[in-house]
């Protein structure tokens, strides 16, 4: 990826509705080179798609935390696989350091959290966890997909 495609993906950041011309002309190139740039970037998967991104009160999930999961031994790939069973999970990161797991949730309601914690701390293999609400975002560059 060259400092081009850089500037280009960060214009479909913005406006993932930009047109070509538009694109074009902001990057100073032509609508050919600007089309053929996101073929490519498409192609060689780099870019996946395009969506749109919501304010998540929008979607239905006023409460939204990070959850930081400790794993005991090699039990990793065991949780992983039953957490993407959550349909409240909307990402999923393993990590260094102290915790092995982060986890984005979110819920209509802090009792539905709750729930939901709850049923994550009862898979096997979790020994230990600590959740973070997250009060407010302020900006986003990433659209939840359902």
């Amino acid at each position: 990826m060259d400092p081009l495609d850089t500037r280009l993906i960060t214009l479909l950041r913005h406006n993932g509705r930009s047109s070509i011309s538009d694109l074009a002309t902001a990057l100073g190139v032509s609508r050919a080179t600007v089309r053929a740039r996101m073929n490519r970037l498409e192609q060689s998967g780099a870019v996946l798609g395009y969506t749109v991104i919501l304010r998540a009160d929008a979607i239905d999930l006023a409460v939204r935390g990070i959850m930081m999961i400790e794993i005991e031994g090699h039990a990793t790939d065991r949780v992983i696989r039953a957490l993407a069973g959550f349909p409240d999970i909307a990402a999923i990161h393993t990590t260094n350091g102290r915790w092995d797991l982060v986890v984005e949730l979110g819920a209509a309601t802090l009792t539905a959290l709750d729930a939901v914690l709850r049923l994550i701390r009862l898979i096997p293999g979790i020994t230990n966890s600590e959740t973070n609400l997250l009060l407010a975002t302020p900006r986003s560059t990433r659209a939840r997909l359902a």
